[in-house]
């Protein structure tokens, strides 16, 4: 991956960003690839000296890290800090560097930092749950010591104490503790299969020069289009509908001073987040046929 510096950020900021600390080892995949999507893991491993970022996209990931290695020196002497497990499955080596680890007489507890926004804490994150069972999985499985809980720690950048009162569910400090569910070892191993199964599906596609599985709507965190019924003027929609026909039956339906709002959507994690959306064909067929679809909209 190539670093460049478009705003002239002090030096500094370039050297942490060139000297990353992360590295899965000899590991086939690391947990947090486990979960990715296949054509986004074999694209940034095809085009790794393409891949162009700035460093100012980069800020979060830098403050994330200085917030980890300050926090180790926070351990007490029952807990394991930043502890990378390897284990084997199905032939696949998998690892996962794994933040905290608190040892009780009756097992172990697991703790990761995030680093977030607000809209993380108050939404529910599925991919949290599957990160730290695989987690679970490696340290059972490594150290033959159960797991017992499962917990992330996330550290909010946007929080701010005006909401506490006025926000429901939101949370009441910058640091938030969220409880984990802890599957079973059962379940855990089965779903780390067919996460391999996927990756597997991923790097023979890349190996024998065929189609990469398609991102799913999820993966790419699509927003689909839909059609807003409002008053004009107003600052709400009296309705929203996902099909353009029962909007425009709506319209009709609300009489005079109404107007249909067409909300584009959008795949925000190809727009804005993915680093290899230039290379991707997926997103590459999507932003034609959006561009297809606007002129037939503006010839009709």
């Amino acid at each position: 991956m190539k670093i460049t510096n478009k705003y002239n950020l002090p030096q500094t900021f370039v050297n942490v960003a060139n000297r990353p600390s992360y590295t899965k080892g000899k590991a086939h995949v690391s947990a947090t690839e486990l979960l990715n999507s296949p054509r986004i893991v074999q694209l940034k491993k095809k085009y790794d000296d393409q891949i162009v970022t700035d460093v100012s996209d980069m800020i979060w990931s830098i403050i994330g890290t200085a917030i980890h290695g300050v926090l180790e020196q926070g351990k007490d002497a029952n807990h394991i800090v930043e502890q990378r497990l390897h284990e084997v499955l199905d032939g696949w080596h998998i690892s996962g560097a794994i933040d905290l680890q608190i040892v009780h007489n009756d097992g172990i507890e697991i703790n990761d930092y995030k680093n977030v926004g607000v809209w993380s804490v108050m939404n529910e994150k599925i991919e949290w749950e599957q990160q730290l069972n695989i987690y679970a999985w490696l340290v059972e499985k490594v150290k033959k010591t159960p797991v017992i809980k499962l917990a992330i720690i996330a550290i909010i950048r946007d929080w701010t104490r005006r909401d506490v009162q006025s926000r429901q569910g939101y949370p009441q400090s910058q640091v938030a503790t969220i409880p984990v569910k802890l599957w079973s070892m059962e379940e855990r191993e089965q779903f780390i299969r067919d996460r391999i199964h996927v990756q597997s599906e991923g790097l023979f596609a890349m190996e024998t020069n065929e189609v990469l599985p398609l991102c799913t709507p999820a993966e790419m965190w699509e927003k689909p289009t839909t059609y807003a019924v409002k008053k004009e003027g107003a600052a709400r929609a009296k309705s929203v509908h996902a099909e353009k026909e029962e909007a425009e039956e709506m319209l009709q339906k609300s009489g005079k001073g109404y107007i249909l709002e067409i909300r584009e959507g959008d795949r925000t994690r190809c727009s804005n987040f993915c680093s290899v959306s230039n290379f991707c064909d997926q997103y590459k067929a999507y932003i034609e046929e959006r561009k297809n679809a606007k002129t037939t909209n503006e010839t009709i």
